[in-house]
């Protein structure tokens, strides 16, 4: 039987036979049928088998160093800056994502054939999706704090407390909810296929799709990419300033900047392209685009981009470690902390121990 490949701007493709052409995705659009003539011009076989290894890797990578990070800001004894606090949501985030990861990798394995059920199938989606929007927003709030801290440092002095940013959080959280919430209505198992149970969105027609998919540009791409650039770029400009200043008492909030601006480049070098991708699919979903050609190239970069913003959960807790010198710090108190605390604990033990000894003889 004939296996065509067809996108509808998710973040995976689906084989399917003609004439059914069912696409499905990691990420969040619709089941459709798209009436392509364009042969399949590659060997997809790779993909049963390549990325699942590849979705486990991340899974196990992401949820160990995301768990570290967690635990290094959570047991800490000294208490969470702000920064900290954004952080430490953004790792949350990432935590969410690679922990819905294998459940996609089994589905991949199984040659798209979903066995977990219709509730794992609306959660695990809401999930990816969910942390692409509140990622995203937990930079906004990360760089919007660097700016205020740096450039509006005595306006912005007020704002700047723990209480305040954990409120951010909150809203973020609620946010990213809130712009999740169509892929858990729309996204059912579908058993239209033989022997074979898909788990995909299924929009009631193509102008509920292109809403989302629009909401998916602006919401997840445009408009924070236009708040973090304005800010990243002040914050860049107060840096050389504070440099030449050489401000003793700054060098902690410039230590914290820098940190922040890695992980900021590091989302839009694993995210734009993705972004950029799903819009270019929408446009040919729309019949805007059209040609064999451009629909090959666009399923092969999609195949390395949906990887690259996977990658990206992995790549932020590396870069606590390699940039972050407070980050580093933190570390080395926290395994001294646990260090002198051992001694204490076998020393309580063994006095517990006498004094029962003592009791029973006499």
């Amino acid at each position: 039987m004939v296996h065509i490949w067809t996108y509808s701007g998710g973040m995976t493709l689906q084989p399917t036979s003609v004439p059914d052409l069912n696409t499905t995705d990691l990420y969040g659009d619709q089941n459709n049928t798209n009436g392509t003539d364009c042969p399949d011009m590659y060997d997809w076989e790779w993909l049963y088998i390549g990325q699942p290894v590849y979705i486990l890797l991340i899974a196990v990578l992401g949820i160990m160093f995301n768990v570290f990070v967690l635990m290094v800001f959570c047991f800490h004894k000294k208490a969470c800056t702000v920064a900290e606090i954004y952080l430490s949501n953004l790792a949350a985030a990432d935590l969410v994502l690679v922990s819905c990861l294998p459940f996609w990798a089994v589905y991949v394995y199984n040659r798209f054939n979903w066995p977990f059920g219709w509730f794992l199938c609306k959660v695990v989606s809401m999930g990816i999706k969910m942390n692409a929007y509140s990622s995203i927003y937990f930079l906004i709030l990360v760089s919007a704090d660097r700016y205020g801290v740096l450039v509006h440092p005595l306006s912005h002095g007020r704002m700047h407390r723990p209480k305040y940013a954990k409120l951010g959080c909150l809203l973020m959280w609620g946010f990213g909810l809130l712009l999740s919430v169509p892929t858990f209505v729309y996204r059912v198992e579908d058993n239209s296929s033989d022997n074979i149970t898909q788990c995909s969105l299924d929009y009631p027609n193509h102008t509920v799709q292109l809403v989302f998919d629009g909401m998916l540009f602006v919401f997840g791409l445009i408009i924070p990419i236009s708040i973090i650039s304005f800010c990243t770029v002040k914050i860049i400009q107060a840096l050389k300033i504070k440099t030449i200043e050489r401000f003793n008492a700054e060098r902690t909030e410039q230590k914290a900047t820098t940190l922040v601006l890695a992980v900021l480049l590091a989302f839009l070098i694993c995210w734009v392209p993705f972004h950029v991708v799903t819009m270019l699919n929408g446009l040919v979903e729309a019949k805007v685009l059209g040609g064999c050609h451009l629909e090959f190239v666009l399923r092969i970069c999609t195949q390395f981009f949906v990887y690259l913003a996977f990658f990206n959960s992995v790549l932020n807790p590396v870069l606590y470690v390699i940039v972050g010198k407070n980050f580093r710090k933190k570390v080395c108190e926290l395994f001294q902390q646990w260090k002198i605390r051992k001694p204490a604990t076998s020393e309580s033990s063994r006095s517990l121990k006498m004094s029962s000894t003592l009791k029973t003889l006499l």
